[in-house]
């Protein structure tokens, strides 16, 4: 005789069967009249042996898998396969090994039948009812029927879900395969075998449930807040940089498979990129003698505001207040450029890259004291600090960017010491670009806040010397 879901007294796996039972028809009865005449033949199909037996009947429409081939393409037919990663060789690599005894399988087939896995995956004391099944524990065989022979029956019905549903290994023309060379000579086609990939949707699963949680988190997101706020923090904070997302089955992912079904079709990509090399936008000096011919010409706005001045003043315009704002306009880009030139190369190069590499070794005294000003504090270069100290050293800047943009005007213009004055006499009173830069160094190492009138190394070196 039937049993009805629900009975009372029991204990273990026939308990949580007769509350899925019950919850699962409940639902059914939910959505029908009382009066409604279908209410008694839908109550005698979920009676308890009633179902079972159906169950093991319809099982065969689905499977269970670790690896499945629908996810390489939905309307490919071939095999999939259950593995439990337990029985995996181990390897260093990541791979489905490396999920033990604790993970999800799938299952594939008519999403109609997928009640039966859904039975499968009720657990008792942490132990699905499958893998009690296959491990033949007496009390889940207990709960499929009080005789034994029947109660066989059922778990060899149930359990053949794990089974690959062909006798043998197969493919589709819409799997993937590729030919793997195994021998030595890739001419000969003996010395291939025919690999046919399919998706680890256990492992996947995984790697889904561990990205949802460091993304969306309550841990992850204390970390991302304490980052932003720059706070000390305990936890650990994790990212996933070049993630990308693959939706599959579209507006029915159940059609791939059931756990596909619960994560709405979402499968987390990892980035598999090689790191892209990002070039520094400082280009160091090497074997120049100035930075003027080789670093700051370089630069995109340099070269912009060059030509503009030179095609302005190239026009002979008016002598008028318009003409002299936008002559200056110009001058203060080149002093812009100038001065974040100085400070990218201040602040992204360890003190004394100006000394420790023999490419710039030839590059002017006086700019190694104006670009790497820090090597002053260096305890090996005491001479160093004391040029720098001397503040001498500006004005040959301004002479030399003065001589520079002389040169670059000279092609179609009439330049000469007149206008090389005013380029320096420009640089040196820039109040909040070059003197600014130069405030802030003079504080931090103690310097005086002037600017010298010997402009060149080797006056400094005449003078030191006590030459005339």
């Amino acid at each position: 005789m039937s049993q009805t879901p629900g009975t009372g007294g029991e204990t273990g796996y026939r308990a949580a069967i007769s509350a899925f039972l019950q919850e699962r028809l409940q639902g059914k009865l939910d959505k029908l009249k009382p009066d409604d005449p279908q209410r008694d033949e839908v109550m005698a199909s979920f009676a308890y042996d009633a179902w079972l037996t159906s169950a093991a009947k319809r099982v065969e429409q689905i499977q269970a898998v670790t690896h499945s081939l629908k996810p390489i393409h939905p309307e490919a037919r071939g095999t999939n396969l259950y593995m439990e990663p337990a029985t995996l060789p181990s390897l260093a690599e990541l791979g489905s090994h490396a999920l033990g005894s604790s993970f999800a399988s799938d299952v594939v087939g008519n999403a109609a039948a997928l009640d039966v896995y859904k039975l499968l995956k009720l657990e008792v004391n942490g132990r699905s009812l499958l893998a009690a099944l296959l491990a033949h524990d007496s009390d889940a065989l207990t709960a499929l029927h009080a005789d034994p022979a029947q109660a066989q029956a059922l778990r060899d019905a149930l359990v053949s879900l794990t089974q690959p549903r062909s006798e043998g290994p197969s493919s589709h023309t819409l799997a993937k395969q590729v030919y793997w060379l195994t021998g030595s000579d890739a001419c000969a086609d003996t010395d291939y075998i025919l690999l046919a990939p399919l998706y680890a949707t256990s492992l996947a699963h995984a790697v889904h449930a561990q990205v949802q949680e460091h993304r969306f988190g309550e841990a992850n997101k204390a970390a991302r807040l304490a980052r932003r706020d720059r706070k000390e923090h305990d936890g650990m904070f994790h990212e996933y940089p070049g993630l990308a997302v693959q939706n599959m089955g579209g507006t029915k992912p159940q059609n791939i498979s059931q756990l596909n079904s619960e994560r709405r079709g979402v499968n987390y990509l990892l980035s598999s990129q090689p790191p892209r090399w990002q070039p520094s936008s400082v280009r160091l000096p090497a074997h120049a003698t100035s930075v003027f011919d080789r670093l700051f010409i370089a630069r995109p706005e340099v070269r912009r505001a060059i030509h503009s001045l030179r095609v302005f003043l190239e026009s002979d315009p008016d002598a008028k207040l318009e003409t002299r704002q936008r002559r200056e306009a110009l001058l203060d880009t080149l002093m812009d450029e100038l001065v974040a030139l100085a400070a990218e190369l201040q602040h992204l190069l360890p003190p004394g890259w100006s000394r420790d590499d023999e490419r710039f070794e030839a590059l002017r005294y006086e700019e190694q004291l104006w670009l790497d000003p820090l090597r002053a504090e260096l305890p090996e270069e005491a001479q160093f600090a004391h040029d720098w100290l001397w503040m001498d050293w500006p004005a040959a800047i301004g002479k030399f960017f003065a001589n520079w943009l002389n040169q670059q005007l000279r092609d179609g213009l009439m330049v000469g010491d007149t206008e090389a004055r005013e380029w320096k006499k420009v640089l040196l009173t820039d109040e909040d670009g070059f003197k600014q830069q130069l405030r802030t160094l003079r504080d931090r190492l103690d310097a005086p806040h002037y600017i010298g009138i010997r402009q060149t190394h080797a006056e400094l070196v005449a003078q030191r010397e006590g030459n005339p």
